[in-house]
């Protein structure tokens, strides 16, 4: 981590041609730099965009306020593709945890193991579910990506890197238009690596109104977790 002012940020360095400042879902600052730019040129971008990172932080820590405590007990509420789901926690069940007949039945005995029950349930029902949404898109977009994981991701819904392509398994708690809004917007970003005009006017050309999932996703986001 390295300091600029009033500004902790992370730095990653690449053979990237343009620069680009994140401030992401926990209010940590990332920057991504060409290998060629010196640490004073770096900060020298950020602090022309000093007043924008201080507004983002404090728009996400209003919208963190937002955030979920849930718990490992009957009638407790989870979400799945937006919809919430009801919790019953029960004495005997075949596996430690199953969506069955409209509710999400969790095994007494493993309660203990609740989140990571949780997360392996999002990551296998992500597995398929968003291969299934990159294959409706990918040829709108014209691109083909190689990897692609389910994975635990600190403060981001999704990144990209080469042809891999790697979703939070926080998204499969969204509904199926807001994934389709991340699906589209990495797969994008392998033919426009940064946040120009262009890549969202390519955005716009496959989802019209991406500008209301976004904002969904910017309101709601804080919600889509286990605590």
């Amino acid at each position: 981590m390295k300091k600029f002012k009033d500004i902790t940020y992370s730095l990653k360095q690449s053979k990237r041609k343009t620069m680009s400042i994140y401030v992401e879902r926990d209010g940590a600052v990332s920057v991504l730099a060409p290998d060629e730019l010196s640490v004073p040129e770096i900060e020298q971008v950020i602090a022309s965009k000093k007043y924008w990172i201080h507004k983002q932080k404090a728009e996400l820590e209003l919208l963190n306020l937002s955030k979920v405590e849930r718990e490992f007990v009957s009638g407790e509420s989870f979400l799945y593709l937006g919809r919430p789901y009801t919790l019953k926690v029960v004495e005997d069940l075949d596996v430690p945890l199953k969506l069955y007949q409209g509710y999400l039945h969790l095994r007494k005995s493993d309660i203990k193991r609740g989140t990571e029950l949780f997360k392996e349930f999002y990551k296998t029902k992500g597995t398929t579910k968003i291969i299934e949404r990159i294959n409706l898109y990918k040829d709108m977009i014209g691109v083909n990506p190689k990897n692609i994981r389910i994975m635990e991701l600190k403060s981001r819904w999704a990144s990209c890197s080469e042809r891999s392509l790697n979703f939070n398994w926080k998204v499969m708690m969204a509904p199926l238009t807001i994934i389709d809004y991340i699906v589209v917007h990495e797969l994008t970003h392998f033919i426009h690596p940064n946040h120009t005009e262009a890549f969202w006017n390519s955005v716009d050309k496959v989802l019209p109104d991406y500008w209301e999932r976004k904002n969904w996703l910017k309101d709601n986001g804080a919600s889509l977790d286990l605590a």
